[in-house]
């Protein structure tokens, strides 16, 4: 009768085991899958790109610095390893601000405004920017989520044995998280 309480209580053991080991599996596997579909709006918002430079090259011939340097980016962003995305990340903050510029530069070029194909290749990439902003929440919410069950007992002894590593939080650079500072005089107040 003993050897049956040993057993079963060895079972237990193995069954909560193997339940720890296959849920960290899987939070690690959406932690991978949120930041594929980071991926995957970065590359819709580099496929757009070629598009836009052609339309805004046609109407801003002036503004060659910043056209080059939304392609130098996008090549840049295209060469980055899968592996790495905190460069991933930090050119595709860099892109970001490029193409801010471009639109700035729209602005100065009222033809531009009006044009069809450019006013559907903004709201393209608006909507691609919106979607990477999502994804990036979402990455960082299953991180947050994975990097949890590494710490919390009984789950991180399991982790601890079998080798699981702690993923690495997208963070917001830090000329984004600065506010631009605004007095009455420059409201002309």
């Amino acid at each position: 009768m003993g050897i049956f309480i040993i057993i079963a209580i060895i079972a237990i053991i193995l069954i909560v085991w193997i339940n720890i080991y296959n849920g960290l599996v899987k939070s690690r596997m959406y932690t991978q899958e949120s930041w594929s579909q980071i991926d995957v709006q970065l590359k819709r918002r580099n496929d757009l790109i070629p598009n836009l430079l052609e339309t805004v090259k046609g109407y801003a011939r002036f503004e060659k610095s910043t056209l080059e340097n939304v392609i130098a980016l996008r090549n840049q962003i295209a060469q980055v390893p899968d592996g790495d995305h905190e460069k991933k990340m930090d050119l595709s903050d860099q892109m970001s601000s490029s193409l801010k510029s471009i639109f700035a530069v729209a602005e100065s070029y009222p033809d531009l405004k009006a044009s069809d194909q450019y006013n559907k290749l903004m709201e393209e990439l608006a909507n691609t920017e919106n979607k990477i902003a999502y994804s990036r929440q979402l990455f960082n919410s299953s991180v947050s989520s994975y990097n949890t069950k590494l710490q919390t007992f009984p789950t991180n002894i399991v982790a601890s044995v079998h080798s699981f590593k702690p993923a690495a939080f997208l963070e917001t650079p830090e000329e984004e998280k600065q506010t631009t500072k605004i007095s009455f005089d420059d409201q002309g107040l």
